[in-house]
């Protein structure tokens, strides 16, 4: 634009100006009196007072109230008060009325005084969306005019002086405007458009603003804007992380921020994008009106990206750069690296460990300052075990081994050196600054030098007839009158006892799998100074433990630990345990080719296809690539049919509608377990498909890359337990079958059965649906007639479990298992517990915070409990996938979704409102409920739900 482009424009706006305030009847202000003898009689009204006996003066000073006729005798205290008051909110109502005008707003007056808006004040605060209700399609014009509000208290007194000033002489059929000052405001206002137009370069940027606006600079202006972040670069992460953005006009003024204005923050780090929550303006300060804050929390250690906009706009400086390194060091989640339950070393030879220190959040800490001491805080503490002498008692106090810590610069791992002087055993606890480590307990059994190459001599013989004299001394803690001598053989797979009849021929007592979940217990429970030194207890969770005696206890002990340490690859955590069993997975079949095997299967019969067509399937072709083709379709197998074969035959497999695998309980969380009253057309070959399919998503998981396939299947905590061979016990009832164990278990836990009315015998009845007896089973033989003490009640629980879990569904878990064992052996199975299991066969899953949100029932209304539920829809958009698992986990029992997600959950999940303050957030797991306590702050809020699902679950592990 020229400069005679800019002067020819100067003219046409100081033209149109003119006229406006010529033609615009406003401008008269002697004939325009706001109507305010209506405004009067209305305000008067709302004060109890009557119109007609009450005079009006209106001065600069304010308004002034007198009754008629004047000579009456002063009024009462209460009568003059409410005169007062009436007085000031009529002038408070004249001066927003007389703002109104300003804008062409003035006939909304009404509607504002419905929503609360009675004083100019309170403009400030009135919400968009109430503002959408009284000015409907002109709610951009009251933005507009709320806008121009001055943001400090001395400009506001000012400009309502003003406004003021125009009442009163309205009032007073003063003429406010004349031709001189309308000449002299639009000759003014000429040269304002003149300089304006003469020093910007285009107005076509500012489109969106009014002239006026733009002249004067009263529009927000994003390069004006600041951001203040409120912490030192690096921030360690976990902590509720808050900045503020300043928002200011082009011509520097505040400006007073809302939700029209489209202010938009974007945190990012790589795929990760948190969520936060602004907070517009400040609800008791007026001078706050022009700030935002910005909350998030990070959980994630590395660089961020934090794009702040304005009306799609960058502030200034946007996008910054920020960076989040590792909280402090947090016990719960610090690990000794490649941890064994029982560690084998040597007397006089040092032996080293590691342990890996985590933050709160599982990010690995990094010390890089020497000025830091990274061993501080660590504390290992060592006790003997199985000393029972007074003699060895008393050498306890003697120091029999050193201890030193070193950091590695490198590894950023803490190092522990540990070197025992005597043979023995030992119990090795890891503290950090007093609380246990995640992994810190263990057992060390020391060897002398010529027991530790008998131990190494023994693992690595092929000849695994080795045995050692022993006594058996007791089973299920109660001792033998006399003992009794065995022998005790270990072998890469089991722990075998065998007496030995008439001296020569032996006899087997006890089997033991080679597994974590047998234990040797060191320290006999009922010990005594006249007790044998040596002996040990056995105990594998499934069978009565048993308690002997032998000098080679230790030589036994390390033996049988070696041994399982090799059989799991050398480490006992989860991650060192699943990459172990996959890599023996595929040595066990690296015979058999990947090689692809065309499969044909009809989508409407799935199963039965699907079984016929693998019905002379080897184990060769079982361990192929299947290349599945649906019947009558045209799709050509890349990999997507295959892995939709394996979501469909699962789906059918383990869904209770098909009846192979059922529930406890309809309707409650679908956790599957085979099918004592399975319909007759299904029959135990079903299980064992069943089995070579779970083998077959193992051994493709094992290949890893795009063949890996989860079992999309939710199984109860009793069945793979039993699948990794172990005992079920009562307990497993309270998550497989929580109905059962509210109404019955735990009653009979808590109660004394010997006080009870109801006789109790061991005998489990069964009946159908229409509640008929259909038989009874004696638990115990001639249970019928053993009623069950209080003291025996464990017993008859563990009766009833191993009944109701097992017993009924032995044919079908044999079948499964038979199937199963053909594609992985049960040795790489056993190595993991339940828990580990479902991880390994599950995976944790995806879990969606938006599926969550869209498929969840709110029960509750009031405030509170909205800004409560919008809290906990921000925290769990940056939880990771664990604390999702755990929330899952704490709020409906399980930590695996149906296939189809939140949407399949029955009953669908619940966030309810709970009648209490600051208290942990709880759950009731029957129903699939969360229950949100109120709370001041997001950060006490997102502190206590995280303290909940973190120590409200069980038995869920990721390390």
């Amino acid at each position: 634009m020229n400069n005679g482009a800019k002067a020819k424009l100067s003219l046409v706006c100081s033209f149109f100006i003119f006229v406006l305030f010529y033609l615009n009847p406003l401008s008269q202000r002697g004939n325009s009196k706001f109507n305010s003898s209506e405004n009067v009689e209305t305000c008067l009204r709302q004060f109890k007072l009557d119109p007609a006996r009450i005079r009006v003066s209106y001065s600069e000073k304010g308004i002034s109230l007198f009754t008629q006729p004047e000579e009456l005798p002063e009024l009462p205290a209460p009568d003059e008060r409410r005169l007062r008051e009436a007085a000031a909110a009529l002038q408070q109502r004249l001066v927003l009325r007389n703002w109104l005008a300003r804008h062409g707003l003035q006939t909304y007056l009404a509607g504002l005084l419905t929503v609360g808006v009675a004083r100019l004040e309170d403009a400030y605060w009135l919400e968009d969306n109430k503002a959408k209700q009284v000015f409907n399609k002109y709610v951009s014009d009251w933005s507009t005019a709320r806008q121009s509000l001055p943001t400090s208290k001395t400009h506001l007194d000012s400009l309502k002086a003003d406004l003021w000033s125009e009442v009163v002489k309205s009032s007073n059929h003063q003429d406010a405007w004349t031709w001189g000052g309308m000449l002299v405001v639009s000759v003014s206002v000429a040269g304002l458009v003149t300089l304006a137009a003469m020093t910007q370069p285009s107005l076509a940027p500012e489109a969106k603003h009014t002239l006026l606006q733009y002249v004067t600079g009263k529009y927000l202006h994003p390069s004006n804007c600041k951001v203040n972040f409120r912490w030192i670069q690096p921030h360690p992460v976990g902590r509720t992380t808050c900045f503020s953005v300043n928002f200011y006009q082009r011509n520097g003024q505040p400006y007073p921020i809302c939700d029209t204005d489209n202010f938009i923050v974007d945190i990012s780090g790589g795929t990760r994008k948190l969520n936060v929550i602004t907070e517009l303006g400040s609800p008791t300060d007026p001078n706050g009106a022009n700030v935002a804050k910005v909350k998030f929390t990070v959980r994630h250690a590395g660089q961020y990206r934090v794009s702040v906009m304005v009306n799609n706009q960058h502030v200034a400086g946007s996008p910054f750069s920020t960076v989040f390194v590792a909280g402090p060091a947090y016990a719960q989640r610090t690990v000794v690296v490649r941890h064994c339950s029982t560690v084998v070393c040597t007397a006089n030879v040092a032996h080293l460990l590691y342990i890996e220190p985590r933050d709160e959040y599982g990010n690995i800490c990094k010390y890089d300052s020497p000025e830091i001491l990274p061993t501080e805080g660590y504390t290992v503490q060592i006790a003997a075990l199985g000393f029972a002498s007074r003699e060895n008692i008393l050498e306890l106090a003697e120091e029999k081994y050193s201890i030193s810590l070193d950091y590695d610069w490198i590894t950023h791992r803490v190092s522990v050196q540990l070197k025992f002087v005597k043979e023995g055993c030992y119990r090795a606890t890891i503290k950090y600054k007093g609380t246990e480590l995640h992994n810190g307990d263990f057992d060390i059994i020391v060897l002398n030098s010529i027991d530790s190459t008998l131990v190494q001599k023994n693992v690595a013989t092929k000849n695994h007839n080795i045995c050692y004299d022993a006594k058996l001394l007791g089973v299920k803690g109660d001792r033998l009158t006399k003992p009794k001598k065995v022998l005790c053989y270990v072998s890469p797979k089991q722990l075998i006892i065998k007496e030995l009849i008439l001296k020569f021929i032996p006899k087997r007592l006890y089997t033991f799998r080679l597994c974590p979940s047998t234990k040797f217990i060191f320290q006999s429970e009922n010990l005594k100074l006249s007790d044998i030194g040596d002996s040990f207890l056995i105990d594998d969770g499934c069978q009565p433990k048993i308690e002997l005696y032998s000098k080679e206890r230790n030589v036994i002990a390390a033996t049988f630990a070696q041994f399982l340490l090799k059989n799991m690859g050398g480490s006992e955590t989860f991650k060192d345990k699943q990459d172990f069993f996959y890599h023996e997975v595929r040595k066990f079949h690296q015979k058999h080719y990947h090689e692809k095997l065309a499969m044909e299967v009809r989508r409407d019969k799935l199963l039965e296809s699907s079984m016929k067509a693998t019905k002379n399937f080897s184990v060769t072709d079982w361990c192929k690539n299947f290349e599945i083709t649906f019947t009558g379709e045209q799709g050509i197998d890349w990999g997507g049919l295959r892995r939709e074969w394996f979501e469909l035959i699962c789906s059918q497999l383990f869904d209770p509608k098909y009846g192979l695998f059922a529930s406890f309980h309809e309707g409650q969380q679908s956790l599957v377990h085979p099918n004592p009253n399975r319909p007759q057309n299904l029959k135990l070959k079903h299980y064992e498909f069943a089995g070579r399919v779970v083998g077959k998503c193992l051994y493709e998981s094992a290949l890893g890359g795009s063949y890996r396939q989860l079992v999309r299947a939710r199984f109860t905590r009793s069945f793979l337990a039993q699948v990794i061979g172990l005992r079920v016990h009562y307990k497993y009832f309270e998550q497989d079958d929580p109905d059962l164990y509210l109404t019955k278990i735990k009653y009979l836990l808590e109660n004394n059965i010997d006080e009870i009315e109801t006789e109790v015998h061991f005998v489990e009845e069964e009946y159908d649906d229409t509640g008929q007896l259909v038989r009874a089973v004696e638990l115990l033989p001639n249970g019928d007639n053993i009623r069950v003490k209080d003291c025996a009640k464990h017993q008859y629980l563990d009766a009833l479990a191993q009944y109701r879990l097992a017993t009924r569904v032995k044919e079908e878990l044999e079948a499964f298992l038979k199937g199963l064992n053909e594609l992985i052996p049960d040795n790489l199975l056993s190595i993991f517990d339940e828990n580990e299991l479902e991880l390994l066969l599950c995976g944790t899953g995806q879990y969606s915070a938006a599926d969550l949100r869209s498929n969840h029932v709110l029960n509750g209304d009031s405030a509170e409990f909205r800004r409560v539920v919008g809290w906990f829809w921000a925290a769990i958009g940056n939880f990771t996938q664990e604390e999702m698992a755990r929330l899952l986990q704490f709020a409906t029992g399980c930590s695996q979704l149906p296939a189809g997600g939140f949407s399949e959950l029955t009953p669908r999940f619940q966030i309810t409102a709970a009648p209490t303050f600051g208290n942990l957030p709880t759950a009731h797991t029957c129903f699939n409920q969360l229950c949100l306590p109120d709370y001041d702050s997001y950060e006490q809020f997102e502190k206590a739900l995280l303290l909940a699902i973190s120590e409200g679950t069980e038995g869920f592990g990721m390390v």
